[in-house]
């Protein structure tokens, strides 16, 4: 949540302003010093009771400056989702919690407060247990990383391994801290772990006692043991044997962080690894050739390096009105610099734009292959690819299309078998446009229809004759489109007026159908007119009369595939066959 996007009551906090955020972190700091200075008090009560006194009330001072913030503190209510500013519900919701007496019996200076009431500066060892009660502040550490870690700013690795880090430092600090502690308090100073190696420990500095703990702390984490340092009675045995037993558990959840860090680094490489070794058994199963298998071995390659570039990948759980306005950023200009599309309505574009899937090719990678059939075209967004076709078995390159040209746009319009192989030359990026959703677009629109259908025969005007060449019956699919478009219009000057004398233009581009000649259950005669794709008439007379100029004989009677009689043109689909008779 941004900074100000909340508006709250007056003097109410919200626990995602930067100001609160910086005071937490400043309290994280302070954390860490209870967390190092609680175990060591309790081993070394020299310490605790002149040196780091004054620093522990400065510490509490601050602890008890955040309870009083507390009760300005809005919470995010689980039900609603919605942040409670309230400060009656806030004040009554904090000390109804655990948090709030452990929070006031952790700020409690109790050795101060003896010394002002008894006088004596010397206390006993229950303030250093009262003292641990600061150790409650560690959530703060916990939430603290929480936090980082789910904040992309910083290194999910580092921010984990920091964290592994400190739990191991704490653990062999607060161990070895109660380890000396045990020592100090035991009845025969000569019969302990340090007495026996050190004469009158607890008369020589602190920093020798606490170098000794840390020493046998860290031997014991890591299982060294060198027996230098061992136990020497009943209690320092039984706190060892607990003491290794812990390690057992804090080296196994060591071991399992660092492995599952060390593991999510590499997780994509071994599923590259795994994919390409996939991919290579299946080429040799099958004995691909060469040229096949590189482009299989391109893609997956492209695939990896390109992952965070992938749209569907990246927005595919997002909900549907944001991914339309990623791609409504990133095509729409480019869809309308297209020349299929120039003139059409901006209602079209947006809904063009909604359906479309963006794609990654490598260098000399078949985008569309010829004689495949068409499902989809493409609009170039980056890169550039070259067409070319294949004559007697011989390759011949025809033209390079670059960004915002389209392909595949002539096999989905005729409905014929793509005419050209389309190859990238380089790294292309490129838009896919499904030919169903193509088409569920254009029939409710008919005026962009027709604009589409006029840019398309525009274009196919300005081919090279070479090009021309390669789309088969192209004269013939050229009168037909024409001789639509024009069915189309004079359509239109049917329609009735609206109540304001508007024309309302219902008519969508017609069905595509397929005619024959003969009786479904006869067979074409040898050399005989093949099945003609139309598209289908607004009524049975106009499909008999293109039938006739199609196949030079008048029929009367239409029947489908399985001989039955057509009742009505509404109920044919696309890709029908019809049999004129």
């Amino acid at each position: 949540m941004g900074e100000g996007s909340v508006k709250l009551k007056r003097f109410v906090i919200a626990p995602y302003d930067r100001r609160y955020r910086i005071w937490q972190t400043f309290l994280v700091v302070l954390v860490a010093y209870s967390g190092w200075s609680s175990p060591f008090e309790l081993a070394f009560k020299k310490v605790a009771n002149e040196g780091l006194l004054p620093l522990d009330l400065v510490v509490d001072a601050f602890f008890a400056i955040d309870i009083l913030l507390t009760f300005f503190v809005s919470y995010l209510d689980k039900s609603t989702y919605l942040l409670v500013d309230d400060r009656k519900k806030i004040a009554f919701r904090y000390v109804t919690h655990l948090g709030f007496p452990m929070d006031v019996a952790s700020t409690i200076p109790f050795q101060t407060i003896y010394r002002i009431f008894n006088g004596k500066k010397q206390g006993d060892d229950v303030f250093g247990f009262l003292n641990l009660l600061r150790l409650w502040r560690l959530r703060r550490v916990s939430k603290f990383f929480s936090r980082l870690e789910k904040d992309i700013r910083f290194s999910y690795f580092w921010t984990r391994f920091c964290k592994l880090i400190c739990v191991t430092l704490f653990a062999v600090h607060s161990v070895g801290c109660l380890y000396y502690w045990l020592a100090t308090h035991y009845h025969t100073a000569e019969n302990t772990w340090i007495g026996s190696n050190v004469t009158n420990f607890q008369e020589r500095s602190i920093s020798l006692g606490y170098t000794y703990s840390m020493y046998w702390s860290v031997a014991t984490l890591t299982t060294v043991g060198y027996g230098d340092l061992r136990a020497h009675n009943t209690g320092e045995k039984i706190f060892s044997i607990f003491y290794m037993l812990f390690n057992i558990g804090l080296t196994a959840y060591l071991i399992g962080n660092m492995t599952n860090l060390i593991v999510h680094g590499i997780a994509r490489t071994f599923a590259m690894r795994d994919a390409i070794n996939k991919t290579l058994r299946y080429a040799s199963k099958n004995r691909l050739p060469e040229g096949i298998k590189e482009q299989m071995l391109a893609h997956l390659t492209l695939k990896s390096k390109t992952a965070e570039l992938q749209q569907e990948e990246v927005i595919r759980d997002l909900p549907k009105a944001i991914r339309c306005s990623i791609a409504q950023y990133l095509f729409h200009t480019t869809l309308e610099n297209t020349y299929l599309f120039k003139g059409v309505s901006e209602d079209f574009i947006v809904q063009l734009v909604s359906e479309i899937k963006a794609e990654y090719f490598p260098p000399k990678v078949d985008i569309v292959i010829q004689n495949e059939i068409p499902t989809d075209f493409y609009i170039i967004v980056s890169g550039a690819v070259e067409v070319v076709t294949y004559k007697n078995g011989m390759e011949q390159f025809l033209s390079k299309l670059e960004s915002p040209e389209l392909f595949g746009e002539v096999g989905v319009i005729f409905n014929t078998p793509q005419p050209f192989t389309v190859r990238s030359k380089r790294l292309s990026q490129v838009v896919r446009i499904s030919h169903h959703h193509f088409k569920q677009l254009v029939q409710p629109l008919n005026a962009d229809g027709k604009i589409i259908l006029s840019n398309f025969l525009q274009n196919l005007k300005g081919m090279e004759k070479e090009e021309l060449q390669e789309i088969p019956l192209i004269s013939q699919l050229l009168s037909d489109v024409n001789s639509e478009v024009s069915t189309m219009s004079r359509g239109q000057n049917h329609e009735g007026q609206s109540q304001d004398g508007n024309r309302i233009t219902t008519t969508t581009l017609p069905t595509r159908v397929i005619i024959h000649g003969h009786h479904p259950h006869d067979k074409p005669n040898e050399g005989g007119i093949a099945g003609k794709l139309i598209h289908l008439p607004e009524s049975v007379e106009d499909l008999l009369i293109i039938a006739e100029k199609r196949f030079r004989k008048r029929g009367s009677t239409i029947v489908m595939a399985d001989g039955f009689p057509m009742e009505d043109l509404g109920a044919l689909r696309e890709n029908d066959h019809l049999y004129i008779v």
